[in-house]
């Protein structure tokens, strides 16, 4: 059961909203949810950003909610909670943790990861870990040496929580997502705006390589002139096709 367990000023038609508490290692963390009774699917979003800078929001997880399905989004780590946010270090941990609370809820319903930025990163390390059903990679960090790269705004913080790349082998090597996925992996699903100016476009054709090289099935989805954040037209289109893909990779589980 969560730790606590604390209602949310938002709603989805007669569904609340809450923050719950949970363990991780030694640590309470917390994560907002969007409550469901009898779910048959499970989505787990996985937050971009650091702190409050990408903070999972109520109209984020409510994009990926249906009749059927719970929707949760940890906050990591460190964001109202105990602990330090690592960047793909120990918060790894905030996940499968998550992920084994809500099989103790609800049995072993459908979970699909889905890692939105830094959230890539989250999700690569972990969906093969927790027995997910897929892994939906949505203008998500593939490859943390090429985000180094990309982003010199960030390379301070990189530094703090890992160090540097040419020095810090181990730590960016454990960090390094598309390396750390298998043969065996479930399947993939990659989205992604050529004009991402956060993560940019490389990330989904690194990963891409990775699924094709491994025989792993996988979709890519590609928008042009999209950023970061979609307009809403191409927005609703790959929410459509997020809920298809989950049916499609669940029914073909089953057969």
């Amino acid at each position: 059961m969560w730790l606590s367990k604390t209602r949310v000023a938002a709603d989805y038609f007669d569904r609340g909203f809450y923050e719950v508490t949970y363990q991780s290692d030694d640590l309470e963390v917390t994560a907002m949810l969007l409550d469901h009774s009898a779910p048959e699917r499970i989505v787990i979003y996985l937050r971009g950003g650091k702190g409050g800078v990408g903070m999972v929001r109520p109209v984020r997880l409510m994009q990926f909610a249906n009749s059927q399905t719970l929707v949760v989004g940890p906050y990591y780590r460190g964001t109202k909670g105990q602990g330090k946010d690592e960047f793909g270090g120990a918060d790894l941990e905030d996940v499968r943790a998550l992920v084994r609370e809500l099989r103790r809820q609800y049995g072993d319903l459908p979970i699909h990861l889905i890692g939105f930025s830094r959230g890539g990163i989250q999700g690569l390390l972990t969906y093969q870990d927790v027995g997910a059903t897929s892994f939906i990679s949505w203008g998500g960090v593939s490859d943390i040496y090429y985000m180094y790269e990309e982003r010199p705004d960030l390379r301070g913080m990189m530094k703090r929580l890992i160090g540097k790349p040419d020095v810090d082998h181990e730590g960016y090597n454990k960090r390094n997502g598309y390396m750390h996925v298998t043969e065996d992996s479930p399947p993939v699903m990659i989205i992604h705006g050529t004009d991402d100016m956060q993560v940019g476009i490389e990330h989904a054709y690194i990963l891409e390589k990775r699924l094709k090289e491994l025989d792993v099935p996988y979709e890519l989805h590609i928008y042009e002139g999209e950023g970061h954040v979609f307009t809403p037209p191409n927005e609703r289109d790959i929410l459509g096709k997020i809920q298809e893909w989950m049916n499609k990779v669940e029914q073909n589980r089953k057969t």
